[in-house]
């Protein structure tokens, strides 16, 4: 390779961190490993108490941690150790919300999970809308299309597992039932239930995947405006790969065309994260490490204040007054 070459080359990797993150998480041992549908996952990290990362054994540390780092920022935009959005917080953990970090597309862990979905979902009402394999994390370059998709997968699992829930009217995937529907009909230049053959030339969002439904292409376009909002997407070399998808490359461009959704993001009751994960997650207060070790449990209750048994939600109650919901799952 010439000089010229190393050169170009240069210019179009992504320029971000260049050294280890800085993530205030801990990697633990699969402590479900008894439950046959996730057992093949080894690593385990806990976000917040309602997002669960399960990893295989050949992910790095560096690559789990990274995932988790992008989770607690994206609920935690402020990073001041507390979920931003009470709602979503608890929608998530209703649900136990799961993020599988799988070592390739068909593996074993893959196919195991998904075979035993179906009872996962009776029993324990999980919910995993998005996955990552390896391949697709890159910490040095946190959100960067095309290098990493840690945000884009993180992101779809938050939305789909909590937002369209709790706020049907502003995020719910159906035609004409919300605020984002209607921006969504705006942008890809009218209503369209199918792909249509051309899309109208004043689309900027045109997706052409015959496999994405109307609700598809929502939870899509959510994902697309959120980080053309935080600006992830303000890069040449970005907008030149996405632009047979997306055309608003940066935060000025979604800000002046696509009004509607903008208005949406930005509405600070919705709580939508503004700034972009940069992998760094550790926040001044330390909770996520020092909790668990300054407080003694005392007694752990169901919902009603019935000693614990075998619920699938029950409180923890703390020496120090703080009480805890937590999640049991159906072994």
């Amino acid at each position: 390779m010439n000089l010229i070459n190393q050169f170009n080359l240069i210019l179009f990797l992504p320029l971000f961190m260049l050294c280890q993150n800085n993530v205030c998480f801990q990697i633990e041992q699969n402590p479900n490993s008894d439950i046959q549908a996730i057992a093949q996952f080894s690593k385990y990290i806990n976000v917040f108490n309602c997002l669960h990362i399960y990893a295989e054994s050949s992910i790095s540390d560096e690559k789990v941690l990274h995932v988790a780092a992008i989770a607690a920022e994206l609920l935690d935009n402020n990073e001041d150790g507390v979920v931003d959005d009470d709602d979503i917080k608890n929608e998530l953990l209703s649900k136990y919300t799961i993020m599988p970090v799988f070592a390739f597309e068909g593996s074993s862990a893959e196919d195991l999970l998904f075979d035993s979905f179906d009872e996962l979902m009776d029993d324990n009402n999980f919910c995993a809308g998005a996955v990552l394999y390896n391949n697709e994390i890159d910490p040095s370059s946190p959100g960067f299309w095309g290098y990493d998709a840690s945000v884009e997968e993180v992101l779809h699992t938050i939305n789909s597992c909590s937002h369209i829930e709790i706020y049907p009217d502003v995020f719910g995937l159906d035609p004409n039932l919300s605020l984002m529907s209607d921006a969504m009909d705006v942008a890809r230049g009218g209503q369209f239930l199918t792909i249509p053959s051309n899309y109208p030339e004043q689309s900027w969002y045109h997706y052409d995947d015959s496999t994405c439904d109307y609700q598809c292409m929502a939870m899509e376009y959510l994902y697309w405006c959120i980080v053309a909002n935080m600006g992830l997407l303000d890069n040449n070399m970005i907008c030149s790969g996405i632009s047979d998808e997306w055309e608003l490359c940066t935060a000025e461009e979604f800000e002046a065309t696509d009004v509607l959704m903008h208005a949406v993001i930005t509405n600070p009751e919705h709580k939508i994260p503004q700034l972009a994960p940069d992998g760094n997650y550790c926040p001044n207060n330390s909770s996520l490490l020092e909790n668990d070790w300054i407080r003694s449990l005392m007694k752990k209750i169901d919902i009603l204040g019935r000693d614990y048994n075998t619920n699938s939600f029950y409180l923890e109650i703390y020496d120090d007054g703080s009480i805890e919901k937590k999640y049991n799952l159906i072994k």
